[in-house]
């Protein structure tokens, strides 16, 4: 059953979905001159790869609902490798979080991002969704959980449907937001970025530790059992 694998998922999905750096960088592209086609690419290619991301780990993990397989051990080991990521990365959020009076430190790449052509913010989110470290290790637990759910096409179709969606609210929402009602939707856009972008660090330390000890505890619970 589909609603067995579906906690599992949506968590990493909500993990996805309140990652700053995306948020931001939707915001940043439907400040482009060519807004709505730029903010469509972004949506198209954020949810591209994070289908494409998924699907490919399922294939790669085929058999892993059987516990005594290869795969159900690869799987074991990619969560607790996950996990031990997701807290060492936990303990660097916290280390590089701002102290009081000092300003977020943006990352370089969002830069350019406002002069951003169509084709280069549907690259961009791509890239976020798909070769973003934090975002690929979030999509891959969530899909090595699917794949060892032992759940037939359509209800892997199904979970891999809802992660998508679910990790898919924030960026593709704000241009769905922006496309609606473009002139309200500037300024609680902006205050959602400002947000992000100073809080940055701690949110996604709490995001990463309470995921990465999930994952461990998971991960280490499948090679006892």
């Amino acid at each position: 059953m589909v609603s067995h694998v579906l906690g599992d998922v949506l968590i990493s999905a909500v993990a996805v979905a309140f990652s700053p750096f995306p948020i931001v960088a939707v915001v940043l592209v439907l400040r482009t001159p060519r807004a709505r086609l730029s903010g469509l690419g972004f949506a198209a290619g954020w949810v591209v790869g994070l289908t494409a991301v998924s699907v490919f780990v399922i294939l790669l993990l085929r058999g892993a609902d059987d516990p005594d397989s290869a795969a159900a051990t690869e799987v074991s080991w990619l969560k607790v490798a996950a996990g031990t990521l997701f807290l060492v990365m936990a303990a660097r959020q916290w280390g590089k979080r701002p102290r009081a009076g000092q300003v977020a430190e943006t990352p370089k790449w969002m830069s350019g991002v406002e002069n951003a052509t169509p084709a280069r913010a549907t690259l961009l989110g791509l890239a976020l969704a798909g070769a973003n470290p934090k975002n690929l290790a979030l999509s891959l637990t969530a899909a090595a959980s699917i794949a060892e759910a032992s759940l037939d096409r359509t209800d892997t179709a199904i979970a891999v449907a809802a992660f998508v969606v679910v990790g898919s609210t924030t960026t593709a929402g704000s241009v769905l937001f922006y496309l609606v009602a473009p002139s309200r939707a500037e300024r609680p856009l902006a205050a959602v970025t400002r947000f992000m972008s100073d809080n940055n660090a701690v949110i996604m330390m709490v995001i990463l530790v309470l995921l990465g000890a999930k994952l461990l505890g998971d991960g280490l619970d499948g090679f006892w059992h």
